[in-house]
Parts: structure tokens; sequence; C-alpha cells
């Protein structure tokens, strides 16, 4: 009996060892899936292989963008091949089969025309292809066919059919991102060369008139100021970027108040309080100096010559996750009502496109929240106030090029 014991003890021994083990690589993969159902870890997987299959796609639909894609939209359909198209060709092949992309591209001539899908056999003499039924789902964005998704299986299945689809009607929702984010920065260049062409004519006139006045009777002044307008109209007329530091825009900034203050002389006083922390913060390129040029023009130009002298305040201060710009003058101000069909766009007076431009391309980067803060009333001056966050995805300064 004894001895029957013992050897049951032998015959069990490794049986319980061997659950203890099973039982900690099941604990171990349960804590690595977030302790979840199969159905919640293979929601996540799928959630999760999308999302490493979105970014590129978010740039369009190139032989880069696709290469990148192909392999986690394949692992999203589970199929032995994915091929991305575009209207002309083959951009990238994934997985078996590959020389069926000819008479893939033969048949796309059709979906690619009407935007429908179609399921065909594929024909092979090759015995060791796995691929012999293929999938094709058309990319669409705005009614117009950018290209086609195609998935190759062994068999026929209705399941792969509906799963392809909605794979592609994915994939052209990311392309149409990528559109709004081609539009969006079409848009803001658009802005940028509004506002340039406002600075050209009126303040590029009034510079050069005010330099050529001290040629003769002060000479070394008159090359000062030429260099204080090269280096301003240098940073303007800039190329490169959306976006800018604090710290460039204020020094911007400072090259076109020496030569406002070269025109009007002592009528004009600024005071500058600027905190060294937030000088780093990036910021729409050309998003602070029309609204000093605002200043300038409602603070003294709307003045009388009798009226004497205006002054312009110039603050940036930190405040915790954002950093607060505010620029008051106390000039002529303007009536409420007329300010906000400025900012509807409603109207445009003269100096007006630069308060509703700056206030579209910060609400466009930054939300609806981060709009102009204007204070105002006839007679009585005007405090502009910007709040810029200091970290936001995806805005940041490409930095100053060499030569510049």
């Amino acid at each position: 009996m004894s001895g029957f014991l013992a050897g049951l003890c032998v015959g069990v021994l490794p049986v319980l060892a061997l659950g203890v083990w099973l039982g900690r690589r099941t604990a171990r993969a349960k804590s690595l899936a977030g302790l979840g159902t199969p159905v919640e870890h293979a929601t996540f997987e799928t959630l999760h292989t999308a999302s490493l299959a979105a970014p590129p796609l978010r740039a369009g639909l190139t032989e880069e963008t696709a290469r990148k894609s192909a392999r986690k939209l394949r692992s999203l359909l589970g199929t032995d091949a994915l091929c991305l198209t575009d209207r002309t060709g083959v951009l990238v092949w994934d997985g078996d089969g590959a020389h069926h992309r000819d008479e893939i591209m033969d048949r796309l001539a059709g979906a690619l025309e009407t935007g429908r899908g179609e399921a065909f056999r594929l024909t092979c003499d090759s015995l060791d292809c796995s691929v012999r039924w293929a999938v094709v789902a058309p990319l669409t964005v705005d009614d117009r066919v950018h290209g086609a998704l195609v998935a190759c299986a062994p068999r026929e299945s209705a399941v792969l059919v509906r799963a392809a689809g909605e794979v592609a009607r994915w994939v052209s929702v990311q392309l149409e991102l990528a559109d709004l984010d081609h539009s969006r920065t079409r848009l803001i260049e658009a802005e940028i060369k509004a506002l340039r062409a406002q600075i050209s004519p009126h303040f590029i006139f009034n510079s050069l008139a005010v330099i050529a006045s001290f040629v003769r009777t002060d000479p070394e002044r008159a090359r000062e100021l030429l260099l204080e307008f090269a280096d301003f109209t240098r940073y303007s007329f800039r190329r490169h970027g959306d976006f800018t530091t604090l710290a460039e825009e204020l020094h911007a900034i400072d090259h076109y108040l020496a030569l406002v203050r070269a025109r009007f002389g002592d009528r004009l006083s600024v005071t500058l309080q600027i905190a060294p922390e937030v000088l780093p913060v990036t910021l729409p390129f050309l998003c602070l100096q029309p609204l000093v040029e605002n200043a300038v023009k409602h603070g003294l130009e709307g003045k009388a010559v009798s009226s004497g002298r205006c002054h312009i305040q110039i603050t940036a201060q930190d405040a915790g996750a954002e950093a607060l710009v505010v620029i008051e003058d106390d000039g002529a101000g303007m009536d409420p009502g007329l300010l906000r069909r400025i900012l509807a766009r409603e109207v445009s007076p003269s100096g007006g496109i630069g308060l509703s431009n700056v206030d579209d391309r910060l609400r466009q980067v930054y939300g609806d929240d981060y709009g102009l803060v204007i204070e105002t009333a006839t007679g009585a001056g005007m405090k502009i106030t910007v709040r810029l966050p200091k970290y936001q995805p995806g805005v940041h300064s490409a930095g100053r090029p060499a030569g510049e």
C-alpha cells in the first residue's frame, strides 16, 4: 500500500508541477492582455494594429506610405497577401504571390472607374502559390477613386469580402484626413501670403522714405535703419516653416519698432516686459507682428498729429502650461461692433486683415478656445491678449537656416 501511494505521489507531482507552470504562464498572459477576455484582447490588438497603420496614411497615398502601412493592414485582415495601388500601378505588395501583380492591375480598370469592389479567382500555374482568390476594395475620397486595396487568399470567402471593404473604408478616411491636412497647410500659407501682401505696400514705402531722409543728414543712422529694414524683411518673407519661436518673433518686432520710431520720433514710446522662460515657446509664424502693427496704426496713426504721444506696452508672461502675451495701446481704439465684423470677415477696412488673419490661424492651430481676446472701445485704446500653449502636438519650429 505504501508502495502504491509512493507511486501515486511520483505520478502526481509532475502533473502538479505542470499545472503550476501553466498557471504562471496563463497569469502572465492575462497580465499582458490587461486581464481581459479573449474578445477584449482581440479588440485591443485590432485597435493597436490600426493605430500603427494610420500615421503613414495621414501623409497621403504614396509608395513610401503604402510600404509602411501594408504589413499592418494585412495583419488586420489576416490574409496571405495584400497590395495597395494608386490609379497607375501597384505601390506595394506584402506577402505571397507577387507574380499576380500584372493580372490584378488588368482587372482593376473597372473598379477604379466605377468605385465598386469586386472579387475574382486568380489564374496561376504555380503549385506552390498560396493565393488563388482576390478581393478588390476601392479607396475613395470625396467621390474620387485614388486607388485600391487588394486582399488575396487561398480560397473564396464572403467574410474577407466584407472585411476588405471595411478596412478600405478606414484607409479612405485616413486619406481624407491627409487631404484636410494638406488643405489646412495651403490655407495657412495663403494666410501668411495675405499678411506679407499687407506689409509690403504700406510699411516698406514708409520705411524706405524714412531711411532716404537720413541719407544726407545722418548717413550712419541711415545705415543702421537699412540693416534693421533688411533683418525685418528677411524674417517676414522667409519661406521655411509654419511656426517660429516667441524669441524670433519678438526679435522681428524689435526691428519693426526701430523703423517706426525713426518715423514718428518721440511721439511713440514702447515698453516691453518679457519673461525669459517663455522665449522658447513656439507659435504660428507672423502671429504677433501684425498685432503690433495694428497697435501702431490705431494707436498712433489713428490719432491726429496734434493729439500728442502714444504708448504701446508688450508683455509676455509665464502662465503655467501657457504663455500669455498682451499687446496694449492707448490710441484711438475701435467700435466693438466694427471689430466683431472685422473678425467675422464681414468687412475688411485698412489694417483689419491682420486681426482676422491671426485670429483664424490661432484657432486653426490650437482650437477655438485660443482665439484673440480683444478689449476696446472708441477713444479707449485697445488691448489684445494671446494665449499660447507651451506644448502642442504638431506645433514646433523648424529652426533658422544657415545664413539667416
